[in-house]
C-alpha cells in the first residue's frame, strides 16, 4: 500500500471524490479533509450526496450550515441536503409573493416547484456557491467535496455547462419555468464553476473504486465521461484492498485477494494511466476522528488484525435464525404468478446481482419474468454473462435513449400547429437537464403496468436516484388525482406501488454503517409515500461466510450491530454470505437463489 497518497501531492484548492456508491468516498473525503486541516490548512468539507453521512463519520451533527468539526481543528463541514435545499429555494421564490397573490396562485406556484427538477436546481445552486463564490469560501485554503455516487456525480458536474448553455439560449417555457426563475440572477457564478472544474491547477478529481470488475468498469466510464466534459485532473484510489499479509491459509481470504489482484491486472486502460493510491482494508468501520486520521496511513497488519498466518477462531454472530440465502424469499414470491419486485438501496450493495438471482429463480419456477434496470450504470448483462434462461427477458431503461424518444414525441404532439417561434421555444424547454427525469418516468410507468400480467423485477438506481424516481411518481399521482377530482375511476403508478398485493420492495444493503443507515432513511422516505419494503437482504456478509482470516473475521464481528438493526427494521430478512467467487452467470445465480432444479 502507498505510504503517501499521490492525490495529496501538491493538492489544488478544490478536491472532489467520486465513485460508485459504497466504495468509501465519504471516509476518504473525511480523511483527506482531516489531513489537510492537521497540516495547518484551513479546510471545508462539503457533501453533495443526497444521503450524506459525514456527521456520522465524525460523530456529530453537521447539517446544511457551515459547522466546525470539534475533533479536528481547522476543519469545517456542511452537508447539502437536497430536500432542505429545495424547501429553502421554494421559499425564496414563493415567500415574496405570499399574501400578495390569491392562495390558488400560490398553490399553483408551489406545485410547479414540487418536482425533482427543483431539488436538482436547488442543490446545484448551493454546490456552485462553494465552488465559484469567493465570498462563500473566503478563508479556506482547501474545499473537499464528498460527491454523490457516480451517475449522480456526472450529472451534477455536467450541470454547470448545461444550465449555462440553457440560460444563454433563453429560459424554457414549460417544465422548468418555475425552478429556472431563480437561476438567471447568477449566470456568472455558473460560468466560473465550469472554469474552475476544468482547470487542473484549481480542481483535482479523485476517482474512488474497489478492486472488483464492476467498480473498476464504472470508474473507467466515469473517467472517460468526466474527461469528455473537460475534467482532466484525475487521480485513482483503490480502496479497501485485502493485504497479502492478512490472507494466511483461509480459502475465502485467498479467493478474495486473488480476485482483487486479477481485477487490478485487468484494469481498464482509462484507469491504468492515472496516478494511483492503494488503501488497505481496515478491521472496523471508519467512525470517529482517530479512525479517520489513520485511514490514509500505512496499516501495520499485526496491530490492525493480527498477522495473516494467525487464523481466527470461529466467532458467534448476531444472525440468530435469519435465513441464509434467498431461497425462502423466492419461495414466497413464487407462490404468485405476477407482480412487481423492486430491488432498492444504496449503490454498490449488490442490487443488480440480487435482482438477477430473484429473476432467474422465478423463471426456473416456471414463471414469465422480465428483468430490467433504471440504473444509468447498468451491469445486468455482465452479471448474466450472456447466458439465456427460458421464460426470462431482459431490458434496460437507457436514460439518453428515453430522453431522445421523449423529445421527439413531445415535438410531434405539442409542437403540432405551433409556428416556428413556438416550436423553437418548445425545443429550448426540452433541452433542460430535467427532461431526462420525465422521460425515464414515462418508461417506468409502462413497466409497472406490465407487472399485472407477469413478474417484473427491477434493479433500480442507487438511493438518490430511487428517491427522485419515487418523487416523479408521486408528482404524477398528485396531478392525476387533482385532474380527476372526486372520481375514483383511475389508478396511478404510485397506487400500484402502494399495493402490497402487486408490489414487493426488496431493500438490499451491506452489513456496514453507511449502507444500513441509508437504507433506513430510504425506508422512511418510502413510508411517507405509503410504500413499505416487503423484505431486506443483507448482502456479502462476512459473518455468514465465517472466514478463517483474522482480518476478515474482525470485519465479520463488526457486522453484529448492523444485523441487529436490520432485524428491527425489516418485516422479513435474508442474509447472503460473501462468496469466494463473484456470482456471474446463470449457474452462480441459481446457487445464490437456492434453486437446485430447472422447472419447465
Amino acid at each position: 500500500m502507498t505510504d503517501s497518497p499521490l492525490f495529496l501531492d501538491d493538492p489544488p484548492r478544490f478536491v472532489f471524490f467520486t465513485g460508485k456508491g459504497g466504495v468509501g468516498k465519504t471516509s476518504l473525503a473525511c480523511a483527506t479533509a482531516a489531513r489537510l486541516a492537521d497540516t495547518g490548512r484551513r479546510t471545508l468539507l462539503v457533501s453533495t450526496d443526497p444521503a450524506s453521512n459525514v456527521g456520522q463519520v465524525f460523530g456529530q451533527t453537521i447539517g446544511n450550515t457551515l459547522t466546525a468539526v470539534g475533533s479536528v481543528s481547522g476543519l469545517d463541514a456542511v452537508e447539502i441536503d437536497p430536500h432542505e435545499a429545495a424547501e429553502a429555494y421554494r421559499e425564496k421564490i414563493v415567500g415574496p409573493v405570499r399574501g400578495l397573490l390569491p392562495q390558488a396562485e400560490i398553490d399553483s406556484i408551489t406545485e410547479q416547484l414540487s418536482g425533482s427538477c427543483t431539488t436538482e436546481v436547488a442543490s446545484f445552486n448551493e454546490f456552485t456557491a462553494f465552488l465559484a463564490d469567493d465570498t462563500a469560501i473566503a478563508g479556506y485554503d482547501h474545499v473537499v467535496f464528498d460527491t454523490a455516487p457516480t451517475g449522480h456525480t456526472i450529472r451534477l458536474l455536467q450541470l454547470p455547462g448545461e444550465w449555462t448553455s440553457f440560460l444563454d439560449a433563453g429560459k424554457g417555457d414549460a417544465s422548468c419555468l418555475g425552478p429556472m426563475a431563480g437561476l438567471d440572477r447568477a449566470r456568472g457564478i455558473y460560468a466560473e464553476a465550469v472554469r474552475r472544474l476544468t482547470d487542473p491547477a484549481t480542481a483535482r478529481l479523485v476517482l474512488v473504486t474497489r478492486a472488483n470488475r464492476s467498480c473498476l468498469d464504472e470508474a473507467a466510464r466515469s473517467a472517460v465521461e468526466l474527461a469528455d466534459i473537460g475534467i482532466t485532473g484525475q487521480h485513482l484510489v483503490v480502496n479497501a484492498l485485502l493485504p497479502q499479509e492478512a490472507v494466511g491459509d483461509d480459502p475465502l481470504a485467498r479467493a478474495v485477494h486473488q480476485r482483487e489482484v486479477s481485477a487490478l491486472q485487468r484494469m481498464p486502460s482509462a484507469l491504468a494511466l492515472l496516478p494511483r493510491t492503494d488503501v488497505a482494508l481496515r478491521a472496523h468501520d471508519v467512525i470517529g476522528a482517530d479512525a479517520v486520521r489513520t485511514l490514509l496511513a500505512p496499516v501495520p497488519v499485526e496491530t490492525d488484525a493480527s498477522a495473516g498466518s494467525v487464523q481466527a477462531s470461529p466467532a458467534r454472530h448476531e444472525l440468530g435464525s435469519t435465513p441464509q440465502g434467498l431461497s425462502d424469499l423466492v419461495g414466497e414470491l413464487a407462490a404468485d404468478d405476477h407482480g412487481l419486485i423492486m430491488c432498492v438501496g444504496k449503490g454498490g450493495v449488490g442490487k443488480t446481482t440480487i435482482a438477477a438471482a430473484l429473476a432467474v429463480a422465478l423463471a426456473e419456477h416456471g414463471h414469465d419474468v422480465h428483468l430490467t434496470t433504471t440504473d444509468p450504470a447498468a451491469h445486468l448483462e455482465a452479471v448474466l454473462s450472456g447466458d439465456e434462461v427460458g421464460r426470462l427477458t431482459v431490458s434496460r431503461i437507457d436514460p439518453q435513449e428515453a430522453t431522445r424518444t421523449y423529445r421527439e414525441q413531445v415535438m410531434a404532439s405539442r409542437g403540432r400547429g405551433l409556428d416556428d417561434a413556438g416550436r423553437a421555444r418548445l425545443a429550448e424547454d426540452l433541452l433542460s437537464p430535467c427532461t431526462e427525469e420525465v422521460a425515464v418516468f414515462g418508461q417506468f410507468s409502462r413497466l409497472v403496468e406490465r407487472s399485472r400480467r407477469q413478474f417484473v423485477v427491477m434493479d433500480t438506481a442507487p438511493t438518490g436516484h430511487t428517491l427522485l424516481l419515487m418523487d416523479a411518481t408521486g408528482s404524477y399521482h398528485r396531478d392525476i388525482v387533482r385532474s380527476m377530482g372526486g372520481s375514483r375511476g383511475y389508478t396511478t403508478p404510485l397506487m400500484r406501488l402502494q399495493d402490497p398485493g402487486l408490489t414487493k420492495v426488496v431493500m438490499v444493503t451491506l452489513p456496514e454503517s453507511t449502507p444500513v443507515l441509508e437504507a433506513e432513511q430510504l425506508q422512511s422516505d418510502l413510508g411517507r409515500a405509503g410504500i413499505r419494503p416487503w423484505a431486506w437482504v443483507v448482502n456479502a456478509s462476512l459473518a455468514a461466510a465465517r472466514p478463517g482470516s483474522a482480518l476478515l473475521a474482525d470485519r465479520g464481528r463488526a457486522e453484529d450491530a448492523h444485523h441487529r438493526r436490520v432485524a428491527e427494521l425489516a418485516a422479513r430478512t435474508a442474509v447472503v454470505p460473501l462468496s469466494a467467487e463473484e456470482p456471474r452467470g446463470v449457474g452462480a445465480l441459481r446457487q445464490l437463489a437456492g434453486v437446485t432444479a430447472v422447472r419447465s
